[in-house]
């Protein structure tokens, strides 16, 4: 899993919770930090072949910058990479971003981290039924 911030935001607490909770579970986790371009991420995503990648933004720029990371990923080849997101996100651009092909948003309202963790691994599980 990677697990990283797209964007000028700074607030990592979030990112750093699930990057932790998802090693706990036996996750192999590349947590890649803070204020990451779109680029850095499918590039990592690619380099460590990863089977998810957790985004955490808290700017409000979330669209703009999962349309870019989308775009990325399908550019490369990569678009069955399932994609989450989490972070302050208003329920109409939840469904933007579930169109654009986000496999999950989560909110301040999804606080259960160990929900978090059952969800990631069904999308996961799912993707490579999918690719079977």
């Amino acid at each position: 899993m990677l697990v990283g911030k797209p964007g000028l935001d700074g607030h990592s607490n979030g990112a750093e919770q699930i990057a932790v909770r998802a090693r706990d579970c036996g996750m192999e986790v590349v947590y890649e930090g803070i204020r990451l371009t779109p680029a850095e991420i499918v590039n990592a995503a690619i380099e460590e072949d990863v089977h998810i990648v957790g985004l955490s933004i808290l700017s409000g720029s979330h669209v703009a910058l999962l349309k870019d990371v989308m775009e990325r990923l399908r550019k490369e080849g990569a678009d069955d990479i399932p994609v989450v997101v989490g972070g302050i996100i208003p329920p109409e651009d939840e469904t933007a971003l579930k169109a654009m092909g986000v496999a999950a948003v989560y909110t301040p309202k999804d606080f259960k981290v160990n929900t978090i963790m059952a969800d990631i691994v069904r999308i996961v599980a799912e993707r490579q039924e999918k690719a079977a």
